[in-house]
């Protein structure tokens, strides 16, 4: 579960599950890098390729390797009741991700972002004594998600465009031209306040749903709750996210790239001052010439006719 929450709530709810080189063993993974996963797909939208809700979300095995932990722990303790074994067993298989994609010479950073969130959820739930416990870092990282984009609304940035934006062009310099180049754009705008308060909608969804459960001490409709809330909900959100943004998006980067070629077509050319250069040098030889071939012009003498 904790897996779950690298992807979806802890370390990447917001950028998208898995990264780093393309897995050769998973092409369908490897296109999902190549395109970008969560908001970074919705970064692409516009330059030319389809939009792949699977691909935004990892891929099948990122799927598989998001949810597999959290539904791993949820029947161990439905089966056994015991928290130690349980905790055991979750973190066996957090570590044999790492271990297997270092086999096959895959990039580790995200099953090893997972094994740390695995971590703090085990040592969480050991420390109490209470399997509840393994869902409170999941918590946490909702409410400060939820709080990071509501503040976000409130100073007028909307927090999933200020991410998308920062994704599509890093400022390096310049940072208030950046800002103002996209929030200058009414309808993109937005178009990233409607999905902002989407995605607050999602993690407060979460926390309205699993807070009561958590509180009660359900833990197997906890962590039913959870899976459901994960990478579906996650998925479904990325998906309306795209459908509200693809249009402002495709027509701010054609204005965008309208402005480049008209100002491309505004720049003096450095070379035309010396083709002038050349045709009046050679313009000026060829008069010379001439006067050095006429008698008249050479001598100065009056025209006898």
């Amino acid at each position: 579960m904790a897996e779950e929450e690298r992807n979806t709530e802890a370390g990447q709810g917001l950028a998208g599950p898995g990264a780093g080189p393309d897995r050769p063993a998973d092409k369908a993974g490897s296109k999902a890098r190549a395109k970008g996963t969560g908001l970074a797909a919705l970064a692409q939208v516009g330059d030319g390729d389809d939009f792949s809700v699977i691909a935004a979300i990892g891929g099948p095995r990122g799927v598989i390797e998001s949810m597999l932990p959290g539904l791993v722990f949820v029947v161990a303790f439905i089966i056994s009741s015991d928290l130690r074994l349980t905790i055991i067993i979750s973190g066996l298989l957090a570590l044999l991700q790492v271990v297997v994609r270092l086999c096959q010479r895959q990039s580790v950073l995200g099953a090893l972002s997972g094994l740390i969130a695995v971590g703090i959820c085990l040592v969480w739930a050991a420390k109490s004594h209470e399997a509840r416990n393994y869902y409170m870092f999941g918590f946490i990282t909702n409410v400060v998600y939820a709080s990071l984009l509501g503040l976000s609304l409130l100073v007028r940035v909307p927090g999933l465009g200020a991410v998308i934006e920062f994704i599509r062009s890093l400022p390096m310099d310049h940072f208030r031209e950046w800002l103002n180049s996209w929030r200058s754009d009414r309808e993109l705008r937005r178009a990233y306040d409607v999905i902002t308060l989407l995605w607050i909608g999602l993690f407060g969804g979460r926390l309205l749903i699993q807070v009561p459960l958590y509180l009660t001490n359900h833990v197997t409709a906890l962590g039913s709750a959870r899976l459901a809330m994960g990478i579906p909900l996650w998925a479904l959100t990325i998906w309306v996210s795209y459908l509200i943004v693809a249009g402002p998006m495709h027509r701010h980067k054609l204005a965008e790239r309208q402005a480049e070629a008209e100002g491309a077509d505004d720049l003096p050319n450095p070379q035309a001052p010396a083709e002038d250069a050349g045709r009046s040098e050679l313009t000026d030889s060829q008069t010379g010439a001439s006067r050095g071939a006429d008698p008249t012009l050479a001598t100065g003498a009056a025209d006898p006719a």
